[in-house]
């Protein structure tokens, strides 16, 4: 029954209130090592969640379109979305209220206007949403997996097909909390990727998504043996140097919310994705 309770809780969180000193065995508290005897009564006081303010900040954010509806932003890489406990400011969010203002209020207050995000250190295209409205309409474009969204990515290995599909389940690692794993019971996730270019121990690919899961791309290439080039959570310790996975959503496309127009984006890849590129075609 315990366990029921808290399953929308990971275990660091739960060491982090017995930390807190928020757990207690019959009043008493207890520290992490505490064996648990059959007749305990184990109280967890889970404390108020901390709020957190949103500010507005110029961060300079490059704005590829802006309407009454949308905007859509090629979001640098380094750069988490929307605040959390360990990214009060400096994201994407406190940029876009700085320079977008209105904002759709159907997520909850530190993710005003995301519809779909993408990892910290993967760069690229997002769509946002400016009213109720459009949000609901590009989400439910996500759902029914109408909206285009493409991604390049350097791997590890040399992959000697030219096409590929991936259809493997993916859900919260057994072995880390912090990952993301290919599992039998996952929720369904499905990437199609191709091979733009080949070099000397890595592969350039074109991915594109039918599902939108936490860290797909990075799972489903660790999956099938070529793990995605300076991924410091999925890849292998001995990578590209970068400022973390080289992996970049650069087309995406979706219907205009208000006038059904068919919108497609595309963004180049980050100087230091070309950059690495160009040093691996000298080396060939």
């Amino acid at each position: 029954m315990l366990n029921e309770r808290l399953a929308n809780h990971s275990r660091s969180q739960i060491q982090q209130w017995i930390k807190e000193q928020c757990v207690s065995i019959d009043h008493k508290v207890i520290k992490a090592n505490y064996k648990v005897s059959s007749g305990d009564k184990i109280i967890i006081e889970i404390p108020e969640p901390e709020e957190l303010d949103l500010v507005p900040e110029n961060l300079d954010l490059e704005i590829v379109y802006e309407d009454d509806d949308v905007a859509v932003v090629n979001k640098p890489q380094g750069m988490v979305v929307h605040p959390s406990a360990g990214h009060p400011n400096g994201t994407l969010v406190n940029g876009l209220l700085y320079q977008v203002k209105n904002l759709s209020t159907i997520n909850d207050v530190v993710r005003p206007g995301i519809v779909h995000r993408i990892d910290k250190d993967t760069s690229g295209l997002l769509m946002v949403a400016k009213n109720d409205h459009a949000h609901e309409s590009l989400a439910q474009q996500l759902k029914d997996k109408t909206s285009l969204r493409k991604y390049v990515a350097l791997v590890h290995g040399e992959i000697p097909h030219e096409k590929g599909r991936i259809e493997a389940p993916i859900g919260r690692s057994k072995v880390n909390r912090k990952m993301q794993a290919v599992i039998e019971g996952g929720k369904p996730a499905v990437t199609h990727f191709e091979v733009l270019k080949r070099f000397e121990g890595f592969t350039l690919i074109e991915l594109q998504l039918e599902t939108g899961r936490t860290h797909q791309i990075r799972v489903h290439m660790q999956y099938i043996g070529y793990p995605v080039a300076g991924d410091p959570l999925y890849g292998p310790k001995k990578t590209l140097k970068g400022n973390g996975q080289f992996l970049h959503a650069k087309l995406l496309g979706f219907e205009h919310p208000t006038t059904d127009a068919s919108m497609v984006f595309e963004a180049p890849l980050p100087e230091i994705f070309e950059k690495t590129l160009t040093t691996l075609q000298e080396k060939d």
